[in-house]
């Protein structure tokens, strides 16, 4: 995924992106742990990336959202 595409999504969107991430990586860490060899072994790495970026596109939009009252 690019940058641009998930700087457009809404932070609703962001998580529903993030939960299906999480379970294709289970997926694939599961074809791993039983020994069967997943399709494409570099999808783990790229999806893990994915899972990270999403994660702080969420951080930034929450931390940005909301406004603090600091004196």
């Amino acid at each position: 995924m690019k940058k641009l595409e998930l700087k457009q999504l809404s932070k609703e969107q962001l998580n529903e992106k993030l939960v299906s991430l999480r379970k294709d990586l289970m997926k694939l860490n599961m074809q791993r742990s039983t020994k069967t060899i997943p399709e494409n072994p570099s999808n783990i790495k790229n999806l893990r990336r994915n899972i990270a970026r999403i994660m702080t596109f969420i951080k930034q939009k929450s931390k940005f959202g909301v406004k603090s009252k600091k004196k």
